[in-house]
């Protein structure tokens, strides 16, 4: 079964097709970065712009070997922007009556988690940790199978992506600050700083990291910094927030017998967080996404769209509407 994949939720227009929920048959992205780097993040309507100049050419190029051969249409319904949500949606409703296939609505965040299924050996061991860390969403829940999960940690304020970006901003670093941070990291030491990560009372499992930013905010503030300064001062902040994952997790397979952890979301490139998931859970399999399944893209949607059909293959009614916030369990 060959799924059409179509994403759109913040500012990459994606198409993918993907066969049988696994087989990656093409992949296409095309990013608005560029526009956003001058304003320190995403600028809705100018993401809105870029997808409706780009989205049939995207989908035209990712289907071009096998669009006689297409099933099913999966689109990404939310979370994410409403008005890049909304073309997605409606390019995937008009296609669905052109060609008349049936099309579903694909929940994104969990797309995330899923594409560290594809590459997974089936049956996946369940039941598992699932972490989503990306720009908009910091989360852990259990995962019984796909579809199945249970909620048990959130983040309170900030995502732990855009914490990164909003430091690589403090530090003078260009939209998206992310991969920037973890390069000035490096070069830095992780111990020179004495930041902490925040702690929620009502539940140990909860994220915050609104703290941890405002204390790099002073450490910077009316001083004068050198580039080894920046570097100590990325590297501590980097080293606070991934240690604060790695405790979390530690505290939430204490709760039940999880056989893996699954791990999605742009921050799961991050090399040192990979490192202390190795060195903190040396003998439980840990399954991250592959570097071009991790940021926002389309054979994630296409991927989970076949698992979703299969279990229901009735798909969606035309009257779908985006949600710009859908909770995952």
């Amino acid at each position: 079964m060959i799924v059409l994949g179509i994403e759109t939720t913040c500012d990459e227009t994606a198409a993918s097709l993907v066969k049988d929920g696994r087989e990656i048959l093409s992949s296409v992205i095309a990013s608005s970065a560029d526009i956003h780097e001058q304003y320190g993040g995403v600028f809705p309507e100018l993401a809105c712009r870029r997808h409706s100049e780009v989205i049939l050419s995207v989908i035209q190029k990712a289907m071009v070997k096998h669009f006689s051969e297409i099933d099913l249409i999966a689109v990404a319904k939310g979370p994410g922007l409403v008005g890049a949500l909304l073309i997605g949606m409606q390019t995937a409703k008009a296609l669905s009556i052109a060609w008349n296939k049936p099309f579903i609505g694909i929940n994104h965040v969990e797309a995330h988690l899923y594409a560290a299924m594809m590459g997974a050996p089936e049956p996946h061991p369940f039941p598992s940790l699932g972490i989503v860390l990306s720009g908009g969403h910091t989360f852990m829940l259990k995962i019984f199978d796909v579809g199945q999960y249970e909620l048990i940690g959130t983040t309170v304020d900030d995502a732990i992506g855009e914490a990164f970006d909003k430091v690589g901003t403090l530090l003078g670093l260009s939209y998206p600050g992310g991969p920037k941070v973890e390069a000035l990291a490096r070069l830095g030491d992780p111990h020179k700083f004495s930041f902490q990560a925040g702690r929620v009372k009502k539940n140990p499992l909860h994220f915050s990291f609104s703290g941890l930013k405002t204390s790099v905010l002073y450490a910077l503030k009316d001083k004068e910094l050198s580039e080894k300064d920046k570097a100590d001062v990325a590297a501590s902040f980097q080293e606070t927030a991934l240690k604060d994952i790695t405790y979390k997790a530690t505290l939430a397979l204490t709760s039940f017998p999880a056989k893996a952890i699954f791990l999605g979301g742009g921050v799961c490139n991050n090399q040192r967080l990979r490192a202390l998931f190795k060195e903190k859970f040396p003998l439980l399999p840990i399954f991250w996404p592959p570097p071009e399944l991790s940021l926002d893209n389309a054979a994630m949607i296409a991927g989970l769209g076949f698992k979703k059909f299969i279990k229901n293959p009735i798909g969606d009614p035309l009257d779908l509407e985006v949600q710009t916030r859908i909770p995952i369990a």
